[in-house]
């Protein structure tokens, strides 16, 4: 076998199996959503590159379906409005590129998902403390050792691999699970 592909599968196996020990956060996260969803609340996520590429998988999930026909549910990527983004970016700062739409968009009962590989995305922490002071539930997907935005989320499902691929890896698996268990109880709401 390559090498390359060796160690990556090596290095991806171990990820997923540190990703069991978040069995809690895990049935936490999916409960959260379906309430709020059920509750007529709405999703709201975001990050920068692939992560802002994986809130937008994981809205579209909502939005349109994971595994069954069911109605759509609302959730926002906020990662995905250029006009925002440029213009909030333009005009304030780049660390406020979510926080402002936190601000317009949240409400109390609704949820912010945060990604960060890092940990360290200033304008990701930024808009998890302005979802907390807005009554906004937050869950992070964090890595690494969870950085600045460790302690900021009501959930953190933290994936502790130092290669930043694997945590992506571990992250789409646990938003996926998350995602069909959350789809279970939407199904009954359709």
């Amino acid at each position: 076998m390559n090498p390359i592909i060796g160690a990556n599968l090596r290095d991806a196996k171990a990820t997923l199996e540190q990703v069991a020990s978040l069995e809690s956060q895990i049935v936490g996260t999916a409960g959260a959503i379906a309430d709020a969803l059920l509750a007529g609340n709405k999703l709201m996520a975001c990050g920068n590159g692939g992560s802002a590429a994986d809130a937008s998988h994981l809205t579209t999930e909502f939005v349109c379906r994971f595994n069954k026909d069911r109605r759509p549910y609302p959730a926002i990527s906020l990662a995905a409005q250029g006009g925002d983004l440029t213009a909030i970016g333009n005009d304030y700062e780049f660390n406020e590129i979510f926080s402002r739409q936190v601000q317009a968009f949240g409400k109390p009962g609704d949820i912010l998902i945060a990604f960060t590989t890092s940990g360290r995305s200033a304008n990701v922490r930024r808009a998890l403390v302005v979802a907390r002071d807005l009554k906004v539930k937050t869950i992070a997907f964090l890595g690494k050792d969870g950085g600045t935005c460790a302690g900021l989320a009501d959930i953190e499902l933290l994936v502790t691999s130092g290669v930043t691929a694997r945590i992506q890896e571990g992250h789409q698996f646990l938003f996926h699970t998350i995602c069909e268990m959350v789809e279970e109880r939407l199904q009954s709401d359709s």
